[in-house]
């Protein structure tokens, strides 16, 4: 198999991951400080919609330019 091929093929499938199941991650933030007296919050976010859609694009970019150059 050509390079090409197999990182178009992981482009694709990781894209696809991310677009059905986000990853998300944890940010913590200092709200309030008196003293000894501390509040935090913890916010959970999710990676956004367009990140698992590019990397897709990029995977079928790949996949094209790698059959055109093939030919």
């Amino acid at each position: 198999m050509k390079a090409s091929l197999i990182v178009a093929l992981v482009l694709i499938a990781g894209g696809v991951f991310l677009i059905v199941r986000p990853p998300h991650y944890a940010s913590q933030q200092n709200v309030f400080k008196f003293g000894g007296i501390e509040a935090t919050v913890r916010r959970e976010h999710r990676l956004p919609g367009w990140v698992g859609g590019t990397v897709l694009g990029l995977g079928l970019g790949v996949l094209a330019l790698g059959l055109v150059k093939k030919r």
